[in-house]
């Protein structure tokens, strides 16, 4: 390609973002609560890639971790304000290495092919916080920031049960198996859980937003959110805590998810 017309086509990709032009996203397109949801396969793994009408300035984006649509309310008024939703389906890997090294392929992907922010906002819905925490903490700088619900920090406490949660062993033969543990013994002495790896986040100073039930039994708030805000406060980090008095691990999210949206939007869009 000739130099004039390279210089022509960058010049002409910077200004398409600046005005809040999407990107032009493959696979099927269907219509998901009044915009456009694009599913296509990236290096053999399902992706989602909802779109805004009008992109926000230097598109941001918001990455789950698991449950894509459940509780949608904050994923709809985030795109009404022009913010990008992404998921990866990658079920059953618990935000093990190799989910890690997937979601770092994919977020080449989209940050460099499509243009999208270099620092999405990630959200860890229960399991989804392994997947969300584990690569946050392998890539501190490419976090604008974490919000956590009801999220798993800590396989020992679920799928491990070995607190005072209820535990899943088919789950936890999982973790034995992605996490290539010799044995049992290993897992309970391995030191890269997130709840022991908040340094990272603290140094790159990434904002945390976690919603709890303080009646979760499933994944107990004291062995996740708890040591998370105790921990990553020790180290200087920010993170705000909403608690739901008597609730267990289940509804998910806020009747008013405004919390939820303003904590995105802050840490996402560029100053007024």
């Amino acid at each position: 390609m000739r130099p004039l017309a390279l210089l022509f086509l960058c010049l002409s990709s910077l200004l398409s973002q600046g005005s809040g032009a999407a990107p032009a996203f493959p696979g099927t397109v269907s219509d998901w609560h009044g915009y456009p949801k694009h599913e296509f396969e990236f290096s053999g793994h399902p992706v989602t890639v909802v779109s805004p009408h009008q992109a926000a300035p230097g598109l941001p984006w918001v990455w789950h971790g698991e449950f894509f649509g459940h509780k949608p309310n904050p994923d709809i008024a985030l795109l009404g304000k022009g913010l990008h939703i992404v998921y990866l389906r990658l079920p059953d890997q618990l935000g093990s290495p190799p989910a890690v090294r997937a979601w770092t392929e994919l977020y080449q992907e989209l940050t460099t092919h499509y243009g999208l922010a270099a620092k999405p906002a990630l959200v860890g819905l229960s399991r989804g916080g392994l997947y969300c925490y584990n690569w946050a903490i392998a890539h501190p700088d490419h976090v604008a920031c974490i919000y956590g619900d009801a999220p798993v920090c800590d396989f020992k406490s679920w799928p491990g049960g070995k607190g005072s949660g209820k535990g899943d062993p088919k789950n936890w033969q999982r973790v034995l198996d992605l996490w290539q543990f010799p044995d049992e013994a290993a897992a309970l002495a391995y030191p890269g859980n997130p709840v022991d790896q908040l340094a990272p986040l603290a140094r790159h100073h990434v904002p945390l937003l976690h919603v709890f039930g303080d009646a979760d039994d499933v994944v107990p708030w004291q062995e996740n959110t708890g040591l998370i805000a105790e921990r990553y406060r020790a180290l200087g980090g920010e993170i705000q805590l909403i608690r739901k008095p008597g609730i267990g691990h289940h509804p998910h999210g806020l009747d008013d998810s405004t919390p939820i949206v303003e904590f995105i939007l802050k840490h996402t869009l560029p100053p007024q």
